[in-house]
């Protein structure tokens, strides 16, 4: 019997890659608010308590690069930029809801 190394693994099971990505900080509390709405950075830091600049970037970005958030710059003065759930993101709806619903 063969054992899968951890970073094997995630490969090997894709709920496993996905809970790892979804892990973090901020993370679920991201996907969660932006259901509701587009997300703008400042916004964001008021709302998430005990946030900072730096932990939220990242989370932003690994969601981002994840296909799960798309960040949209508007032209408008000041520049504004928000973050908003893709197909892929929306897709992943039931399965959070499901989560909550075991709680």
């Amino acid at each position: 019997m063969t054992t899968l190394k951890t970073d094997q693994t995630s490969e090997a099971c894709p709920a496993q890659a996905l809970l790892k990505l979804l892990s973090g900080k901020w993370k679920p509390q991201l996907f969660k608010l932006a259901t509701l709405s587009p997300l703008r950075f400042n916004t964001l830091l008021r709302q998430l308590e005990g946030s900072n600049k730096q932990s939220l970037s990242v989370a932003l970005k690994e969601l981002e690069e994840a296909g799960i958030l798309q960040k949209s710059v508007l032209k408008l003065k000041p520049l504004h930029i928000e973050y908003y759930l893709t197909e892929k993101g929306k897709a992943l709806l039931p399965v959070f809801l499901s989560l909550e619903n075991l709680i």
